[in-house]
């Protein structure tokens, strides 16, 4: 895609929040990037514009079928003052592989991030420096056409809206309890559990409402078949540590393939700490608490990077993890990636992105 990306200026710039009170997904910059899809003329008229409201027509086909996708990424303001985004490629097939499985047309992921890197530049001072912030970048796509028939859409409309945003549980690094939920399920193998479609998130908020009520900050699926194997938390991969070795519940069809989760696999490969995916069952986690082995458990996922379990409660029975203090190897892991993330440690694995140094 050779298209130019047109440029709308905004009249007023907006006033930047506090660092201090950022939260999660609390404000949002000056500008947007937009993108429609025609199945005439393919995706059209990239550009630029400022952060407002759209206007949909209520027979919109995303308001009844659902088509909507999204992707979840950031960008670091580095020891150098450089802007780094981490390995955004892999957010990039994993957009088109979701276009794959919702029928929606797919992106050229080259130009896409091409468009992200020109928008983060145009709002560079909305990046945040303090520690523990980021700019929260959400690219998504959604059905515009207007039918009332099922069937995939024919025009669609593709945005990338930026969130500057703090840690994403508060204290990033204070474990966190979690519900192992019995009777609801999240998704099933040959669903739309590998991919990230806005369904998945609206049908897992009822189970959510019931581990919030217990004081409960996350759910932990088990799988829909047998309900006994651990599947991932609501927003985050799942990884154990037992008696020295770290497993996490193998990518089966039904489990986001998470781009922290597989940067944590390869780490731990290049620490040679062993590392399996295959299935787990919740059984298993629990008997290895009794034997004494479940030294940690952590989730990993790009809003909270690292987020270190210290309670699990499945049928009432709760575990405390660890003492309910963060383990030595998630406090490793995470001090690498943001290291990595924030230039100030070596990055082996080329995972990095430097926005400047790339041509917009």
């Amino acid at each position: 895609m050779k298209q130019e990306i047109a440029f709308i200026k905004r009249e007023e710039l907006k006033e930047k929040p506090d660092t201090a009170s950022l939260g999660f997904g609390k404000y949002y910059s000056d500008y947007m990037f937009v993108m429609d899809y025609h199945s005439q003329n393919g995706w059209y008229d990239p550009r630029i514009t400022p952060y407002e409201p759209l206007t949909l027509d209520p027979a919109a086909m995303v308001f009844h079928y659902g088509q909507a996708i999204f992707e979840g990424m950031k960008a670091y303001k580095a020891a150098d003052e450089s802007i780094q985004l981490f390995r955004p490629e892999k957010n990039m097939k994993r957009l088109n592989d979701s276009c794959d499985r919702l029928c929606i047309p797919q992106i050229d992921e080259d130009f896409l991030l091409r468009a992200i890197k020109q928008l983060i530049l145009t709002e560079k001072d909305w990046v945040p420096d303090g520690e523990g912030t980021s700019l929260y970048i959400r690219p998504f796509i959604f059905s515009t056409e207007t039918y009332l028939g099922v069937r995939p859409a024919n025009q669609y409309k593709l945005l990338v809206i930026l969130s500057p945003s703090g840690a994403y549980y508060g204290d990033q690094l204070s474990p966190v309890k979690i519900y192992v939920e019995e009777q609801y399920v999240r998704a099933v193998i040959g669903g739309v559990g590998h991919v990230k479609t806005a369904g998945n998130y609206a049908a897992s908020m009822k189970a959510q409402e019931k581990a919030d009520a217990n004081g409960y900050a996350q759910i932990l699926w088990l799988d829909a078949k047998e309900n006994k194997y651990v599947e991932e938390v609501g927003s985050m991969n799942i990884f154990f540590k037992i008696n020295g070795e770290v497993v996490t519940p193998k990518l089966n069809g039904s489990i986001l393939p998470g781009v922290t989760r597989d940067s944590v696999i390869q780490l731990l490969r290049h620490w040679n700490i062993p590392v399996r995916e295959e299935k787990i069952s919740i059984e298993e986690v629990y008997a290895a608490h009794e034997r004494g082995e479940l030294e940690e458990v952590f989730g990993a996922g790009t809003a909270a990077v690292i987020s270190p379990v210290g309670e699990l409660n499945w049928n009432d029975d709760t575990i405390v993890i660890n003492d309910h203090k963060i383990g030595q190897l998630s406090q490793d892991i995470y001090d690498e990636i943001t290291g990595i993330q924030l230039g100030k440690k070596e990055d082996p694995f080329n995972w990095t992105v430097n926005v400047a140094a790339v041509e917009v």
